[in-house]
C-alpha cells in the first residue's frame, strides 16, 4: 500500500492530536505525516497541540528521575503513589538504613567477642523496626507531612502503611545479620528476636491510639530492654525471654494487640495532639 492509498483516520488524528495516542502509534502517524500533504493539512496551523505537546515532553525531560526505593518498591508490583508516598518515609532514608545497619554491626561483633554476646543481638533486634515506626510519620519529623496531611491517606492509613514498610526493612536487614552471629549460636535462639520484634512494633501502634507515637515507641523500647534486662538479673538466666515458653506469649501477644489496634485504629493518628 502507498502513501496515496491510505490517509490517517479522523479518529486517529483526533488521538494523535488530543496525546491520548500510545508512542508506537505516535511514530506512525508522524512517519506518515512527513510523506504524505493530505493529512498534514488536517494538521491545526495555529500550533498550539504542538505547544502543548513541548510542553509535556519538557516536563517529562525535566522530571527528576524517582529514587531507587521507590523504583525497587514499584518494580516489586507496589502501586506507583504507594512507592512515591512510601519512598519519602523520613525513617526509610539511608541515614536510618545506615544506623540500623551499624547498630546490628557492634550488636554482632559483641556476640564474637562476649560468651553471651548474642543476647546483646536479641535485645536490640525487636526495638530497630519501634524505632523506625517512631520516626514514620509525624509534623515535627517528615518536611513534607502538611502536604501528605491533605492527602486521603492522611493520618492511620499512612501510618500503618509506612510502618509496614519500616517493619518489613528492620526485619529484612536483621535477618541478613542473623548468618554473621557466632557459628556456635544454635539457630533456634537466633531467629528468637523475631516475634518479640513483631510484638514491640504492634504494641507501640496500640499504645499509640492512647498517646503520641514518639512516646509509645520509648515506652515500648525501653520497656522491652528493662524487661530483658530485670528477668535476666532476678533469675539469673538471662535466656529466659527467649526460650519457647516466651515465645508462645510473645505470639498471644502479637494477636491481642492486632485487635486492639484494629477496634482502636480510628484513634490512630498521630497528627492530633492527645
Amino acid at each position: 500500500m502507498t502513501t496515496g492509498d491510505w490517509h490517517i483516520p479522523p479518529g486517529l488524528l483526533e488521538r494523535y492530536l488530543d496525546g491520548s495516542l500510545d508512542p508506537v502509534g505516535v511514530m506512525s502517524v508522524e512517519a506518515h505525516l512527513v510523506r504524505c500533504a493530505r493529512c498534514r493539512t488536517a494538521v491545526p496551523a495555529d500550533g498550539g497541540w504542538l505547544a502543548t505537546s513541548w510542553e509535556r515532553i519538557a516536563a517529562e525531560v525535566a522530571a527528576p528521575a524517582p529514587p531507587l526505593t521507590e523504583r525497587l518498591l514499584h518494580g516489586a508490583g507496589v502501586p506507583g503513589h504507594l512507592a512515591r508516598l512510601l519512598a519519602a518515609t523520613p525513617a526509610l532514608s539511608r541515614a536510618w538504613a545506615a544506623a540500623v545497619a551499624v547498630a546490628l554491626g557492634f550488636a554482632v561483633a559483641a556476640a564474637h567477642l562476649a560468651g553471651h554476646g548474642f543476647l546483646a543481638f536479641l535485645t536490640l533486634a525487636p526495638v530497630l523496626p519501634t524505632a523506625g515506626i517512631a520516626l514514620a510519620y509525624g509534623r515535627r519529623i517528615d518536611p513534607a507531612h502538611e502536604t501528605y496531611a491533605a492527602t486521603p491517606m492522611a493520618g492511620a492509613p499512612l501510618l500503618l502503611v509506612r510502618s509496614t514498610a519500616v517493619l518489613l526493612t528492620a526485619l529484612a536487614l536483621t535477618a541478613l545479620a542473623v548468618p554473621l552471629l557466632p557459628a556456635a549460636t544454635m539457630p533456634s535462639v537466633a531467629w528468637a528476636w523475631l516475634l518479640p520484634a513483631l510484638t514491640t512494633t504492634s504494641g507501640c501502634l496500640a499504645l499509640a491510639t492512647r498517646v503520641p507515637l514518639p512516646l509509645a515507641a520509648v515506652a515500648l523500647g525501653g520497656g522491652w530492654v528493662a524487661v530483658v534486662t530485670g528477668v535476666g538479673a532476678v533469675t539469673g538466666d538471662r535466656t529466659l525471654p527467649f526460650r519457647p515458653g516466651a515465645q508462645v506469649l510473645y505470639g498471644c501477644a502479637v494477636a491481642l494487640l492486632t485487635l486492639v489496634l484494629y477496634v482502636r485504629r480510628h484513634r490512630l493518628d498521630p497528627a492530633e495532639p492527645r
